[in-house]
């Protein structure tokens, strides 16, 4: 083994670092390039806030990456029942990553409340629920009320697809 592994060894928290980095960064980016119209009249800009999240986000992996290099890891908390040895339950994870595809996919052609129902239905019967009709009923409720949330409440639109004129 190099002496680089084994001084990474038991450190997996710098992964967590790195990804926290890769995120700020991105956010960062993504602030820089942010085309805002100019406005004298507004003191907050659209690009203050994705500048303190970007900021936060790197400070955070920076504050994690020397705490671990100095030794620190995380300790499992005193009430975690979950055994560590035991393999991942893919009959569990597959079909809720399939519930989300699903929605990524749906979402601009079929629109919120039918890519919504889908991913909420989906997460539900992924998770156990076997109640079909209840949780079909629920999903769409969610979903509208997600979708009329957003636009009534927040003022953005998300979304109709299939259900355009209807909503």
């Amino acid at each position: 083994m190099s002496s680089l592994t084994t001084k990474l060894k038991g450190r997996s928290e710098l992964g967590v670092a790195l990804l926290l980095g890769a995120v700020g960064g991105l956010v960062l980016w993504d602030a820089v390039n942010l085309v805002t119209p100019f406005s004298r009249s507004d003191a907050v800009g659209p690009k203050t806030i994705p500048y303190i999240v970007a900021g936060l986000l790197l400070v955070c992996a920076v504050l994690l990456a020397i705490n671990v290099l100095r030794g620190g890891h995380a300790e499992a908390e005193s009430g975690e029942d979950v055994d560590l040895t035991h393999p991942a339950d893919w009959k569990t994870v597959l079909p809720l990553v399939g519930a989300f595809v699903a929605n990524i996919l749906l979402i601009d052609w079929a629109g919120w409340v039918v890519s919504g129902t889908i991913l909420f239905w989906g997460s539900v019967w992924a998770l156990g629920s076997r109640h079909y009709v209840r949780d079909g009923l629920i999903s769409v409720a969610l979903s509208l009320l997600t979708f009329y949330g957003f636009y009534l409440g927040l003022g953005i639109a998300l979304p109709a697809g299939l259900l355009e004129g209807i909503l």
